[in-house]
């Protein structure tokens, strides 16, 4: 069975509304970013970007995803209208691992951290 490693940070984690998506697929771990992205908070989601001036290192999970079931995020998502799937560095972990980039302009003033849910 083809599978990617999907670094996910958001409503697609353990615990959050949308986990449900990943039913069946395998959970690897938590992992870490290097310290080269930022999240941001769009409402009832966050959004990851890159940023290598004032990045963060950014928390999450890894999965192991069949490709029935990456098409289905990538639709989900938005790809490639709102999000894109691209390669991901991560932190004490060697590999190809792939995550959902926000591919739109950031409102101003959206709130921004390193975990999702943020706390207020």
């Amino acid at each position: 069975m083809p599978r990617t490693v999907l670094f996910v940070y958001g409503t697609l984690k353990s615990g959050q509304a949308n986990n449900r998506l990943l039913a069946r697929q395998e959970f690897l771990g938590e992992a870490v970013t290097l310290p080269i992205y930022r999240l941001y908070g769009l409402g009832w989601h966050p959004g990851l970007v890159t940023d290598t001036d004032a990045g963060l290192a950014v928390e999450g999970e890894l999965w192991g995803v069949d490709d029935r079931t990456l098409a289905e995020l990538d639709e989900y998502e938005g790809v490639p209208h709102w999000f894109d799937r691209e390669l991901i560095a991560l932190r004490d972990v060697v590999g190809d691992f792939q995550a959902y980039f926000f591919k739109q302009a950031v409102p101003a003033g959206s709130p921004t951290g390193a975990i999702w849910p943020f706390s207020t």
